[in-house]
């Protein structure tokens, strides 16, 4: 059994924000499967997807200024800057993590771990909202 779903992200401040709740419950108005994978793809090029800690909100604000550090806005030879001086960090960041997930399905619900949470990564000032495709394959 296959399955999509399109979610539509709220637009969020640049960071890294935990979005796990925001795909449970897409994941809850799917068909049930009692074992399966689920896909995201984030169908942007300057935001991202990854797992990390979602207990403590540090980590998140760690992360951000992480990349933000080694990925400085003020490169003087970035050239791909027509959309401001966040534009080509947001792309090199948005690589670095990727912009999809492959998550395993335990009795209809994500299995991850006690401490882990999907992040969206928002690179860019003023990203807008996002979407992000849910693809649901299982028995």
């Amino acid at each position: 059994m296959w399955q999509q779903h399109m979610l539509q992200l709220r637009s969020r401040q640049r960071g890294f924000h935990l979005i796990t709740d925001e795909v449970e419950t897409a994941l809850a108005h799917m068909p049930l499967v009692s074992v399966g994978l689920l896909h995201l793809q984030l169908q942007h090029t300057s935001a991202s997807l990854t797992i990390n800690e979602n207990a403590d909100p540090t980590v998140r604000q760690d992360f951000e200024a992480w990349f933000n550090h080694n990925v400085s806005e003020d490169t003087r030879y970035f050239r791909h800057t027509y959309e401001g001086p966040d534009d080509m960090p947001a792309h090199i960041k948005s690589s670095l993590l990727g912009t999809s997930l492959i998550l395993p399905i335990t009795n209809g619900r994500l299995a991850l771990g006690t401490w882990q949470g999907i992040y969206l990564g928002e690179h860019r000032d003023h990203g807008g909202s996002r979407k992000l495709l849910l693809t649901l394959q299982g028995e």
